[in-house]
């Protein structure tokens, strides 16, 4: 049976909440149109493509970046490796085994 002090600690919790749920901004629904953009809107949005461009053209382009580089040696024979794969027999995927 549910006593006097579990519903009156769950009215508080609700009143609590309400106030919070009503401060949310309404979301755009599944299928619902855009609302139009003021002209300020307009202008930050093209402002903001405009420094996103030029900030593209600040970064350096960098060479090839190969991770594993300091793991292989420099000497490592190329035609060894492909061999070894070609031999090595499949291993199943793990994603596919019933559990």
């Amino acid at each position: 049976m549910i006593t006097a002090r579990t519903l009156v600690a769950a009215g508080i919790i609700v009143m609590m909440a309400a106030p919070a749920l009503a401060q949310q901004a309404p979301v755009q629904g599944y299928g619902e149109k855009d609302k139009d953009k003021t002209l300020v809107q307009q202008q930050a949005e093209k402002d903001a493509e405009r420094a996103y461009k030029r900030s593209l053209g600040n970064v350096p382009d960098k060479g090839p970046v190969d991770p594993w580089g300091s793991a292989r040696s420099a000497e490592a024979p190329k035609p060894a490796a492909k061999a070894a794969a070609k031999t090595a027999p499949a291993k199943p995927k793990s994603g596919n085994t019933p559990h």
